[in-house]
């Protein structure tokens, strides 16, 4: 097979062109990677929420026509100027922030907001240049966080691809390069329930399993979604709440369900609501409240000073406080050595031609995760 090595690859990608309006699926222009960075070759990726938040722009700053997706798994199928930690063959899993492993935030054991590579979705384009590696009869396509997995090929920085086990199904394990990874990382990592052996937690119903590994005994979900509760079950969920079904703020009613609170909560959605009442629903004295989803640019987290006073803490989390290039393979292995459930997550399979249909189940709140097969 000729290599494609220092080539322009032409290639189907799915297309945004406008705010909310159906992505097109369009033959695009993929250039050849600069200095650290890698073309991967997308075998399966995953639609997430930010991409639907992210494509509806609401809130955010316009940026079409772009290509989106941050979910995936792929081969490397060149390398740019410098690369040396990856080579065509290798599977990878690409990343919305990535490890530089030079900046301070990337050498510290405490952070992975690498100074470099660290989330940002308003930027369309690589680092190294300013380019995009994307085009259409020459009009540049806008990258999305750095991967744009919605390509067959994608351009990413090296510090945003992570090595994995070459054996491990990538149907399977893409998902765990944004949405799992997070949940598990953001209870392992930030709200760490193993201090209180066991104990109660609130989060989000897509991510009782993450509790569950944890040690908590006591995993209560929160969702407007009444069809996602019984599917939790399967996760781990002991206690549903849906705040239609209160005349009062669910935090409210769930400190009167754990009698002053639960011990960690977990907020997933980025809705600004959501966020204050996981945080005023955690016990007074070590109450751990994180923050996970993405918030509106202008939302405004407002609680009284006494809440944390009484020493509730508040912590935020991207990505789990997993460092991409070092953690993430761990991750994977966990999965490997039947220590995740991920399998359980997929509720959907489309081909990219369909990948409309990903965002139609979505919008409709029908199931969690859609993978969405590029050679299809």
């Amino acid at each position: 097979m000729p290599s494609t090595a220092g080539q322009v690859i032409r290639c189907r990608a799915a297309v945004a062109w406008e705010a909310g309006k159906p992505l097109v699926i369009e033959e695009v222009e993929v250039a050849p990677p600069q200095a650290m960075e890698v073309r991967l070759k997308i075998l399966y990726t995953s639609l997430c929420h930010t991409d639907v938040y992210f494509w509806e722009a609401k809130g955010q700053t316009p940026m079409f026509p772009r290509i989106f997706g941050h979910e995936a798994g792929g081969i490397v199928e060149s390398v740019g100027e410098g690369v040396t930690e990856l080579k065509p063959g290798d599977h990878v899993l690409p990343v919305f922030t990535g490890e530089c492993k030079e900046c301070a935030h990337c050498k510290s054991e405490e952070s992975n907001m690498c100074d470099l590579l660290r989330i940002n979705t308003d930027r369309g384009v690589m680092i190294g240049d300013g380019q995009s590696r994307f085009s259409i009869n020459g009009k540049p396509i806008y990258h999305f966080v750095g991967t744009s997995t919605f390509s067959e090929y994608t351009v990413s920085h090296v510090g945003s691809v992570a090595k994995i086990n070459p054996l491990a199904p990538l149907d399977k394990v893409c998902i765990l390069s944004c949405g799992i990874s997070t949940g598990l990382g953001a209870t392992l990592n930030v709200a760490k329930p193993k201090r209180f052996n066991g104990g109660s937690i609130r989060i989000g119903s897509s991510w009782p399993c993450c509790a569950r590994i944890a040690g908590a005994s006591r995993i209560i979900g929160v969702d407007l979604n009444p069809k996602r509760f019984n599917e939790a079950k399967k996760f781990g969920i002991t206690e549903f709440v849906n705040p239609k079904d209160h005349d009062k703020p669910v935090q409210e009613v769930i400190i009167e369900m754990t009698s002053g609170g639960v011990d960690r909560s977990i907020e997933c959605t980025g809705n600004v609501n959501a966020m204050i009442s996981a945080f005023e629903c955690v016990r007074d004295g070590w109450g751990v409240a994180v923050l996970v989803g993405v918030p509106h640019k202008d939302a405004e987290f407002k609680t009284h000073p006494m809440n944390l006073l009484n020493e509730r803490t508040l912590k935020g989390t991207f990505f789990g406080n997993y460092k991409p290039r070092s953690d993430l393979p761990s991750v994977v292995e966990m999965y490997m050595n039947k220590e995740l459930e991920v399998e359980k997550f997929i509720t959907h399979q489309v081909p990219l031609s369909e990948i409309n249909k990903a965002f139609e189940y979505m919008l409709e709140g029908d199931g969690l995760r859609c993978i969405i097969s590029m050679d299809e």
